[in-house]
């Protein structure tokens, strides 16, 4: 019966998908193609009424094997594509923008470039909210290509120094380039979402052109607008235009101190406890204790000789002034009960003294004063500097020797 033979369908082409995502799991290629195969047959072969509407399924499974599979070529997988084009008229922007991609993977820039000129072109009905924001997406990777095209350009003539610019044409060829990538770049950047690659290379070609103050408000409203999503590399182009820009201090901590909040374990952290610490105000340099603390509690952390300089630093510092003991305590009480294992261990210590003697040095000095004198990583690396004859670990030694009652202070 009718009823029966839906049924039927409905459960051969759920058990067929089952078995095709099970051979992708596995990177079964061949197998997934032999199913997606069956799977295009059985739907020809369906007498039901039912609308059956499954061209997405099928694009998003075909590529999938296309890219992976063994046997195929660019130039069939393009032939698909331009296949699903024509079988989804109301995706046909979303399979030419992945088509692209592909292309671009195969460094086949000048085909997708043409690819995205088409559907730019394109128009189907009444044009849908959806469908223009998938024409901005569209515009706006033709900008970036428009962008990688003056980079080459840009490249050339600075290859040829002063002549280079001096060629009028080639000068106005690359201007052409400009015009074209900002104008696509910058409309899609006003549409809340993230668009790092976007923002990033809009920025550039501000910057190369002196406009700096467009640069910076680009940056500030996409760090800052609150209709974007939270992004931290928002925060981290603005803090590097800052730092390029030498901007006075007080709007790159500002922007830091943000960062810092986000992503504490921030490579750019070792520069923002390094302006702190040098600050004259104590509210700063108790903040660069704690950005330098946060940042060592990350895995990434550990064996990085500059960050323990860091904190090594800042530390003697507060013991040689004799004040603000009470900063390394609150830091340290959050920790004692899981650095030891994490930082100062014998073995930690074996491996860090014959892979990089510097690193040993800065951690050793650092665990003598949280840990006192009797700390497994101090004895173990003071006593190999010694016994190596090292004068500067022979002074480390007399240090923490020296300020051992630090240690009962700030764990009393």
């Amino acid at each position: 019966s009718s009823n029966d033979h839906k049924l039927s369908f409905r459960k051969s082409k759920e058990m067929c998908l089952n078995y095709i995502q099970d051979a992708l799991l596995q990177k079964q290629w061949k197998r997934a193609a032999e199913l997606l195969t069956c799977y295009v047959e059985s739907l020809e072969k369906d007498f039901s009424r039912e609308h059956v509407n499954p061209s997405e399924i099928i694009w998003r499974i075909g590529a999938e094997i296309l890219w992976h599979h063994s046997q195929s070529s660019m130039k069939e997988f393009s032939y698909f594509m331009e296949q699903m084009k024509t079988l989804g008229v109301k995706r046909y922007l979303k399979v030419n923008l992945e088509h692209v991609f592909h292309l671009l993977c195969n460094g086949q820039i000048d085909e997708a470039y043409q690819n995205l000129s088409l559907a730019e072109s394109w128009r189907f009905g009444e044009q849908t909210a959806i469908q223009s924001k998938e024409m901005k997406l569209v515009q706006a990777y033709r900008g970036l290509l428009d962008y990688c095209s003056w980079c080459k350009q840009k490249n050339l003539l600075l290859e040829n120094g002063e002549d280079g610019f001096s060629d009028l044409a080639a000068e106005q060829e690359m201007r052409g380039y400009f015009r074209k990538a900002a104008v696509n770049l910058k409309e899609i950047i006003k549409i809340p979402g993230v668009w790092d690659v976007f923002v990033k290379c809009y920025v550039d070609l501000l910057e190369f052109y002196g406009d700096h103050n467009e640069a910076h408000q680009v940056l500030n409203e996409y760090a800052y607008n609150s209709k974007f999503p939270a992004n931290p590399n928002a925060h981290v182009y603005l803090c590097q235009f800052l730092k390029r820009q030498g901007e006075s201090k007080k709007p790159l901590i500002s922007a830091l101190k943000i960062l810092h909040d986000i992503v504490p374990s921030h490579e750019l952290m070792i520069d923002f406890n390094t302006m702190l610490r040098k600050s004259k105000k104590r509210k700063k340099r108790r903040l660069g204790l704690e950005v330098i603390f946060a940042v060592l509690d990350y895995a990434g952390w550990k064996e990085n000789t500059k960050a323990w300089s860091c904190l090594a630093r800042q530390v003697k510092h507060i013991l040689l002034s004799e004040k603000y003991l009470d900063w390394i305590k609150q830091e340290w009480n959050s920790r004692k009960d899981w650095w030891p294992a994490f930082h100062f261990s014998h073995y930690l210590a074996k491996r860090n003294w014959q892979e990089n003697k510097s690193l040993s040095y800065e951690k050793a000095l650092v665990a003598g004063i949280l840990l006192g004198k009797d700390c497994k990583y101090f004895k173990y690396v003071s006593h190999q500097g010694c016994k190596a004859q090292l004068k500067r670990f022979r002074m480390l030694k007399k240090f923490v020797n020296r300020h051992n009652s630090v240690y009962l202070r700030i764990s009393a």
